[in-house]
């Protein structure tokens, strides 16, 4: 199969697909509904496929979709994976390895980046004493532009009026504000959310159980549209000089691994998965990276979910505008082009194999 085949065309496909692969390998396969349903009122589900040993010592996490559109390509490398590469791969006996398919399910179903409450997924889980209030400095100044009430145009200056905000702003700043997470503008980009979204509640109710016991864990977390086209980084939220930060560089390379800094790609935000599953597991070494696979330059990333979600809000699918915004949000996250496609699920089935060798050391 090539790894173009790997792509499904919507979400309920690539359920299916993964649901079938996994149960044709002999996986253990669990599914978690949410309240939410697709556009001819089919039930959606988290889906989980579990392979390997039941009272693991390590176990190997890769999951996808958390940012719903985003899941087009991390279905793609799992599918790709339980047809294919799995089929030659032995684990070790103490070791598992957990896949979760599609954690904002309605995202992926609707093509759009947040869930059914407009969540960003990886704003919403906030550690234990955090509320779900505040927002960056600068984002009401900002949520004008970046939230307008009205629906898309094709006609609009956005790149004209992006540079000016980065003329008047400058773009560190910028960059420290939109991204970041916001709670306080339930319509608008990058909003964490009032509460915790079902998918941090089954996340919660089960990840205990499908980590056991294991001392040593590894979770890639498969996302798209950050980065250069054709190339990948590993985003790991600790600071470069420490030594979990040291020893992933050792382990996966220098040239992907991205630590936080201050001039890196990585920026600090608020109610991300990776900070939530490492601090359920104080005890255990969870190594938590979030995979990004770059698509297209940012200022287009930003214009495409800019035009969704005034799509979304102000919009009505019996519009043109409405469709366009949906197929330039899909283009975006998950590039239609066959050589990018190629090279995009290669890279994540060796960085997975990678993850396999590491795990098992």
């Amino acid at each position: 199969m090539s790894n173009t085949a790997a792509f499904s065309p919507d979400y309920f496909t690539a359920r299916h697909r993964f649901r079938c692969a996994a149960s044709a390998f002999g996986c253990s396969v669990e599914t978690f509904g949410i309240d939410e349903f697709g556009q001819n009122g089919e039930k959606m589900t988290i889906d989980v496929a579990i392979l390997g040993s039941l009272n693991p010592k390590r176990v190997l996490i890769v999951s996808s979709g958390l940012h719903g559109v985003e899941g087009f390509f991390g279905s793609a490398v799992q599918i790709a994976l339980l047809e294919g590469y799995l089929q030659d791969y032995s684990f070790p006996p103490d070791t598992a390895l957990v896949l979760l398919h599609a954690l904002n399910p309605y995202g992926f179903a609707w093509r759009r980046r947040c869930n059914e409450d407009n969540a960003d997924l990886n704003r919403n889980f906030l550690l234990a004493g955090e509320e779900y209030h505040g927002s960056p400095e600068n984002y009401p100044k900002l949520d004008s532009f970046f939230n307008p009430t009205s629906p898309p145009s094709q006609f609009e200056p956005f790149l004209i009026k992006a540079m000016a905000l980065i003329l008047r702003y400058g773009m560190p700043a910028l960059k420290n504000t939109l991204p970041v997470g916001q709670y306080d503008f339930p319509k608008g980009l990058f909003f964490g959310g009032n509460s915790p979204s079902e998918t941090q509640q089954i996340l919660a109710e089960n990840l205990p159980r499908w980590v056991g016991e294991a001392t040593n864990v590894i979770h890639l977390d498969f996302h798209t549209g950050l980065g250069r086209k054709f190339s990948y980084k590993l985003l790991i939220d600790v600071p470069a000089d420490s030594e979990q930060a040291q020893q992933l560089i050792q382990d996966f390379g220098s040239d992907v691994v991205s630590p936080l800094t201050t001039e890196g790609i990585v920026y600090p935000t608020r109610g991300g998965l990776g900070t939530w599953c490492q601090a359920k597991f104080p005890h255990t070494r969870y190594d938590f990276l979030t995979a990004e696979f770059g698509t297209y330059p940012i200022i287009q990333v930003v214009q495409a979910l800019r035009a969704e979600n005034r799509a979304h809000w102000w919009g009505t699918p019996d519009h043109p505008a409405w469709e366009r915004a949906k197929q330039q949000l899909v283009e975006i996250f998950a590039p239609a082009d066959p050589r990018w496609r190629e090279t995009a699920v290669s890279q994540g089935i060796n960085l997975v194999k990678q993850a396999c060798k590491i795990i098992s050391q």
